[in-house]
């Protein structure tokens, strides 16, 4: 399911609670008027993100500058997700309808393309894709014929099998994923998965334990309508894990949008001081610290995931944290960032 919304850029702010480390965002100019719903932290140094108008960027150097690197005659396309496995190797997802929805991959920084991918059956709309390692991967659709469809890889994106659909279980009607942040998808880099989804009465979450052959489902209280839901998923192992989400259309007001599980996902608890405002990108910054961003501002808990303190107004889509020291943002108007620790 594709959201598009265009809110004012805020104005990047210092954390306010005490009793752990502050965090704020610099702000890495890039260039490009792009709307970046991908990223992808490699390190403190190194990052990728994808969005709009076929925009691919790369930075190697914390942010100074920024490289386009997107695949040629792709100005028309909209990669919302990117997972790059180091400075060299990267995979991108565009959106869209029919042949739109491509996967392509780079082994040399973005120099040359593979298209991997691509989409022929028009009752299909990619949302976003996950990597177990650097060779598995899947990509998930929207329901077609009733189920969400999943397709998988093993060897690290240059070749795309459909899942039977045998394993997964029926969708709500009107349920899907939503394609804000590329984050609709989270592995354990095991062989255990999550998929977010919305846009129904109820918004679930499906995991799956066998690498995307079989799954179960499970309800969550979290808003959902059709364009409300779970917008982004992140696990810390296999138990402990955090959903958010809200209402896209009303970003500063969207209460019951966070959530989190201690159980692998079998059960949901919503968190007791959520931003209740609509947030698309989660990500862990440590074992305890995490960071959730949206079109209203950025938001930080130090306990797991149960409090939050906000500590920016801007707007970003996503968010992706390879250490406690490498966690980049990026959304609308070219914004990137990486967060740094005021304390």
């Amino acid at each position: 399911m594709t959201v598009s919304r265009l809110v004012v850029v805020g104005v990047a702010a210092s954390s306010a609670s005490g009793g752990g480390p502050g965090y704020t965002w610099d702000l890495k100019p890039t260039g490009t008027a792009a709307r970046l719903r991908g990223v992808s932290a490699i390190s403190a140094q190194t990052a990728w993100a994808s969005g709009s108008l076929g925009t691919v960027l790369r930075t190697v150097d914390g942010g100074q500058t920024w490289q386009q690197v997107g695949p040629p005659g792709t100005a028309t396309l909209q990669f919302r997700d990117i997972e790059a496995f180091d400075a060299k190797r990267a995979v991108i997802l565009s959106i869209g309808n029919g042949t739109d929805a491509r996967v392509y991959v780079t082994a040399d920084a973005g120099q040359t393309w593979t298209l991997s991918f691509t989409n022929t059956d028009p009752n299909a709309f990619y949302d976003c894709m996950a990597f177990f390692d650097g060779r598995r991967g899947l990509a998930v659709s929207d329901p077609v014929n009733g189920k969400c469809r999943i397709i998988a890889t093993d060897d690290g994106g240059y070749s795309w099998r459909v899942l039977p659909s045998s394993g997964m279980p029926a969708a709500l009607p009107g349920e899907a994923g939503f394609a804000a942040s590329g984050q609709c998808l989270a592995t354990d880099h095991g062989r255990r998965v999550w998929l977010g989804s919305g846009g129904a009465p109820q918004a679930r979450v499906f995991r799956s334990d066998d690498g995307g052959n079989t799954w179960t489902v499970t309800a969550t209280p979290m808003t959902s309508g059709p364009t409300a839901g779970v917008f982004a998923l992140v696990f810390n192992g296999q138990q402990h894990g955090l959903a958010v989400g809200g209402d896209f259309l009303n970003p500063a007001s969207s209460p019951n949008g966070l959530a989190s599980t201690a159980d692998g996902g079998a059960t949901w608890d919503l968190v007791g001081y959520p931003p209740n405002q609509y947030r698309s990108g989660v990500a862990w910054i440590t074992g305890r610290d995490a960071v959730v961003v949206g079109h209203t501002g950025s938001d930080v808990s130090r306990d797991g995931g149960q409090t939050w303190d906000p500590i920016d107004t801007g707007s970003f889509d996503t968010v992706d944290c390879a250490n406690p020291t490498a966690c980049w943002a990026s959304g609308e108007q070219g914004r990137a960032a990486h967060l740094v620790t005021t304390k």
